[in-house]
């Protein structure tokens, strides 16, 4: 599953690297971008949600695994087709739309595949491949476009990446399809949506409020790279300024691949609970490190780490805990509903800390999202 997840990444993170500067080559403007990132988050819960139902109800959920990665990758492929934003809209909502469909079932074939004191060893590990493949991911993309760009237009480079980011994503496909296995079990065609969602247990559905609140200030990591940016310009300059902030942000990443694992190890021999909790407070001090005017590098690479490292603790041990608190009856509608608030959090997060930074200041944004964050942390600490 960790191979699977870094050839995934590997893939759509080549696409995802150039999807922007397709959009400019095309003459595409930026608003349409953002609608076409909103659209397919939205659809991505949204799936989650209802594909996590479904796999509590079917007696096997590897098909439908392989078949979301599959049918991310050939939606990459299907970039290279287009000629206008309504093409790449619809193939980055399918493209999602395969995410959010293999995601929670995942989750629930990797639970049920490790005895439950490694499931926190395995998410992390999981974690480290995917992370992987978001560090070379973004790297590929710049030597083929170094590779393409001198011997043919920018257009028809960016289309042949795009060709060649599907076949790391089809392979994904193929790895999981040969070389993971699932455990037998009944189906139950009974099962109702809203059954099921009745089911979660009250102690997960008090979890989720937790992760949900924190959720709400946990914005993109995107919005770190224009802050170093925006803070390093004035004595930088803004070409030698972005740079540094994509080297940061490349730092950011290798902390979040190289702390998964330990985080894992960690969570199996203490309390998953507190080390999340822990996690989030992390994300807090990183909030408040960012409200500050500091434009120092080794200051921004300090806030960078930070982040990586609660990224790291967030994704491996939310998940952990989960299986821990659900029910195998309904563990992928948990899995499924757990994506969902993240999703939506990602979401409002983003887009309050941007609306504030834009009509107060970075400071107000940044003190937003702190703020959850400690919220997030305290009902965590109040859980049972």
């Amino acid at each position: 599953m960790s191979l699977t997840s870094f050839l995934s990444d590997a893939g759509h993170e080549v696409a995802t690297a150039i999807l922007p500067l397709f959009f400019a080559a095309l003459g595409i403007p930026p608003v349409v971008l953002g609608a076409v990132e909103g659209v397919a988050d939205g659809l991505s819960s949204t799936v989650k949600l209802i594909f996590g139902w479904i796999g509590d109800r079917v007696a096997r959920r590897k098909p439908i695994v392989v078949g979301g990665y599959a049918l991310t990758g050939l939606a990459v492929g299907a970039f290279a087709a287009a000629t206008g934003w309504p093409l790449v809209m619809a193939a980055r909502a399918i493209a999602w739309m395969g995410r959010g469909a293999r995601g929670p079932l995942r989750d629930s074939i990797l639970t049920e595949s490790v005895p439950p004191q490694a499931r926190a060893h395995a998410f992390g590990f999981e974690r480290t491949g995917d992370t992987l493949g978001a560090i070379l991911g973004p790297l590929g993309a710049l030597g083929l476009i170094a590779l393409f760009t001198p011997i043919m237009s920018e257009t028809a480079a960016y289309r042949w990446i795009f060709l060649i980011a599907m076949i790391p994503s089809l392979l994904a496909a193929l790895s999981f399809a040969t070389l993971v296995r699932e455990r037998r079990r009944a189906a139950k065609p009974g099962l109702r949506f809203w059954g099921a969602l009745g089911s979660l247990p009250g102690s997960f559905r008090r979890y989720l409020v937790g992760v949900g609140i924190f959720g709400a200030g946990d914005f993109a990591h995107t919005l770190l790279t224009l802050r170093a940016v925006e803070l390093l310009t004035p004595q930088l300059g803004a070409a030698v300024a972005g740079t540094i902030a994509v080297g940061l942000y490349v730092l950011h990443n290798v902390i979040y691949a190289g702390m998964s694992y330990p985080v894992g190890v960690l969570g199996d021999r203490l309390n998953k609970r507190t080390l999340l909790a822990m996690g989030y407070l992390l994300a807090a001090l990183m909030g408040l490190g960012l409200m500050l005017p500091f434009s120092s590098i080794g200051y921004l690479a300090f806030i960078f780490v930070l982040g990586g490292f609660y990224i790291a603790v967030e994704d491996t041990l939310e998940r952990a805990l989960a299986a821990e608190l659900l029910p195998e009856q309904v563990r992928s509608t948990g899995f499924g509903t757990l994506a969902a608030v993240n999703g939506v959090g990602d979401l409002v997060s983003s887009l309050i800390v941007g609306l504030l930074w834009t009509t107060f200041s970075p400071a107000v944004g940044f003190g937003y999202a702190a703020l959850l964050s400690v919220a997030g942390a305290l009902i965590l600490w109040r859980l049972r």
